[in-house]
């Protein structure tokens, strides 16, 4: 089973493509795609080039309910969908602790 992902092109939020073809936040909203359907899917994905970049097809899980990554790159997903691994971050000089 596959769904659909890319990153929303005006804030670069993940996003998966609903059943009707819309983009969402929610992976749990996101379209369950047997192996023959990925390619038109995806096909459709690449003409939203004004509101996503990036889209392709991530495996999932369909033994469970809701959305769960699943394949060699699940963990990559796992860590799209919890949002940036590189939050803000304090640079300190070395000698008196202000901000570079």
């Amino acid at each position: 089973m596959k769904t659909i992902t890319a990153n929303r092109l005006t804030d670069g939020r993940v996003v998966y493509l609903t059943p009707e073809n819309h983009w969402t936040e929610n992976a749990d909203e996101a379209t369950r795609l047997k192996d023959d359907e990925v390619e038109a899917a995806l096909n459709v994905a690449l003409r939203d080039i004004l509101l996503v970049v990036g889209p392709y097809a991530i495996d999932i899980d369909a033994e469970v309910d809701g959305f769960a990554p699943a394949g060699r790159k699940h963990v990559r997903e796992t860590i799209r969908l919890s949002g940036p691994s590189a939050g803000s971050t304090k640079l300190a000089s070395s000698t008196g602790g202000q901000l570079v």
